[in-house]
């Protein structure tokens, strides 16, 4: 059993748990402290939505954000898109975590009424590339070691 809900403040621990599981395998590079999970995820100031992953354990398998892109933002996505971040604990990939988290991302997308989501993804991240070409997204730009993968929500 896996449970979708809203990302809260109290889960910020956790989700540096998963964070720091997806450091220690080599697929990320920026923080996964709790205040960053905190503050980049949860409290962010263009969040849109931030769902987390729990199973039947109240272990936190992996979290989704979904942002409002402004202009001059740090991945160059244009301005009124959204931006997703997928992250999921290695130990739980290829389980249906991130397909389940998207179905909560998406709709949270089509309520705010975005016509498209970038996902900014390493070009070394294969597990990443998959997943989003497995939910619908394609590439559409590449810059300096990153592919951009968009997703037409409208």
């Amino acid at each position: 059993m896996l449970v979708i809900r809203r990302a809260e403040s109290g889960d910020a621990e956790a989700m540096s748990g998963v964070l720091e599981e997806i450091i220690a395998a080599g697929s990320r590079t920026k923080p996964g402290d709790p205040d960053f999970a905190r503050s980049h995820y949860i409290e962010h100031a263009h969040r849109i939505a931030c769902s987390v992953a729990i199973d039947s354990a109240g272990r936190m398998l992996g979290f989704q954000s979904l942002k409002l892109a402004h202009e001059g933002n740090l991945y160059g996505t244009p301005a009124g898109w959204g931006i997703i971040g997928t992250h999921v604990r290695p130990s739980a990939a290829r389980t249906g975590v991130g397909s389940r988290l998207f179905e909560a991302t998406l709709a949270a997308a089509l309520k705010f009424g975005l016509s498209t989501i970038e996902a900014f993804i390493g070009e070394q991240n294969s597990t990443a590339l998959r997943y989003y070409d497995a939910i619908g997204f394609h590439t559409y730009r590449r810059c300096d070691g990153i592919i951009c993968k968009r997703f037409d929500a409208l």
